[in-house]
């Protein structure tokens, strides 16, 4: 009986075995294999060690791809999040059409990532786009922007916060499921908003903070669709169809994100081993800060108790 109720189990759970089992164990495997490889696609892998690895160390190019990133990290993380809390504890004060003002928030981020992209450039084109006329008729020079290496990366910041509404559906939820009574306690002990923001809200969406903090780490990690369009796009040297863009990175390698220079090793200058050397580097720095994160996470929840 109690091998047939475990083969029951395992029917059931076969499918979603199966699938971890051929589209992530299987590639990740691979990809540590081949990253102690010199391998093209063209001829058969030649085993090189960790000459993948220490070839990292001394790639310039690898180094300012890793210095945006981080960038992306620390300031869009936190950002994103601080602005998606500070929406949603808008939304919850608006009385008369909240439903109406939840959807127009929540549309951006139902656009296309490149479709996004492509709009965001041409708002914040210099000279000519409507960004920069409108701050000329206030008598504002507006920056260069995209094509800007000082302004390129605040200029993804905007554009993700335009589609920050996934987010803040999220936050808003969490917030609105947090006790009235608690507030009304907390105002009755004499607490102003701030009190109640910093020593209700917060604990009590804690759980939601962490989630947000370590999915939007592991899509800041792997940021390459924006990053792509945007210096494609801003150099005016786009690539059409499928292709690899000679101006990834532009202007002067700001945009150049650690899983763009991934994607151009690979397959611009087909260095496989090299490129699946890098991969395995960045799963295993996404898995250490999802690791640390859950750990500080619950030394907080234990400080609480």
């Amino acid at each position: 009986m109690r091998l047939r109720r475990n083969l029951t189990t395992l029917s059931f759970l076969a499918p979603a075995l199966v699938g971890i089992l051929v589209f992530f164990v299987y590639p990740l495997l691979s990809a540590i294999y081949f990253s102690f490889t010199k391998f093209d696609l063209l001829t058969v892998p030649q085993w090189v060690g960790l000459a993948n690895y220490r070839r990292m160390a001394e790639d310039p190019f690898l180094l300012q791809s890793i210095r945006n990133t981080l960038w992306m990290v620390v300031v869009f993380v936190p950002v994103r999040i601080i602005s998606a809390i500070g929406l949603s504890m808008l939304l919850t004060q608006i009385k008369r059409g909240a439903g109406f003002f939840r959807t127009i928030f929540y549309l951006p981020a139902l656009a296309p990532p490149v479709a996004a992209t492509i709009a965001f450039v041409y708002l914040l084109k210099p000279g000519t786009g409507p960004v920069n006329t409108f701050l000329g008729h206030l008598g504002i020079e507006g920056p260069l922007w995209f094509n800007s290496p000082d302004w390129s990366k605040p200029s993804l910041v905007l554009l993700g916060l335009w589609g920050i509404g996934d987010l803040m559906i999220i936050f808003l939820a969490a917030v609105l499921g947090v006790s009235p009574s608690l507030y009304e306690a907390a105002s009755l002990d004499g607490a102003n908003a701030w009190h109640r923001f910093r020593y209700i809200t917060v604990p009590t969406i804690r759980p939601v903070i962490l989630f947000a903090a370590v999915t939007g780490v592991i899509y800041t990690l792997q940021y390459f669709d924006q990053a792509a369009v945007a210096g494609s796009i801003a150099s005016g040297q786009a690539a059409t169809g499928a292709g690899i863009s000679s101006s990834f990175g532009f202007p002067e390698g700001s945009t150049f994100t650690y899983p763009l220079w991934l994607y151009t090793v690979g397959f611009r200058y087909n260095a496989l081993g090299y490129a699946n050397a890098m991969a395995v580097a960045l799963f295993v720095v996404a898995l250490a800060v999802t690791v640390i994160l859950l750990r500080r996470s619950k030394a907080f929840s234990g400080e609480d108790q």
